[in-house]
């Protein structure tokens, strides 16, 4: 069996997940992990398949088919996860601004930590007057990594970011 990594775009409509998932069935594929979103009008995802080797053409071709839909598959060699590796619960709170995906992504990198999954949402703050940035990041590190150095870190970044790290494993 191949594993593949399906990376799935297109303009939102009901049916594409159907679409796609019909075709990783009608080839025989299973349909392992995913994340789904719609954002301001489009869909995308990511997606991982197991699929016979001799069938991984004719399900990149049969993708490709479904309209209005940009498919790209790579195939993969699994998990990079080492043995020794932990993984940790970061969640970031604070007044939104340019670059503080940027910034707590370095400082993750720096510090010796990789993002495993992450996600974002800006929101209005009405009772204080601005936009709100919250990420929940599930960061992966080898076990030398400092969880206590990388919340000083973040916290760095600007006085008003609350930041709460948690040992998942």
């Amino acid at each position: 069996m191949a594993t593949l990594v399906l990376t799935v775009v297109g303009a939102d409509r009901a049916g594409l997940v159907a679409a796609v998932a019909g075709e990783v069935d009608a080839h025989g594929a299973n349909w392992e992990n995913s994340q789904l979103a719609e954002l301001a009008g489009a869909f995308a995802g990511i997606i991982e398949v197991s699929v016979d080797e001799a069938r991984v053409a004719s399900l990149r071709a049969a993708l490709a088919e479904i309209p209005g839909l940009v498919t790209v598959t790579l195939p993969t060699t699994g998990s990079s996860r080492g043995s020794r590796d932990r993984r940790f619960a970061v969640s970031v709170l604070g007044n939104d601004r340019p670059g503080i995906v940027r910034e707590v992504s370095t400082t993750l990198s720096r510090r010796g930590f990789g993002i495993e999954r992450m996600t974002t949402e800006v929101r209005d703050a009405p009772m204080a007057g601005g936009r709100v940035f919250e990420a929940t990041i599930v960061a992966i590190s080898a076990a030398s990594a400092d969880p206590d150095d990388l919340a000083t870190g973040l916290e760095q970044l600007a006085n008003e970011l609350q930041v709460d790290i948690a040992p998942l494993d």
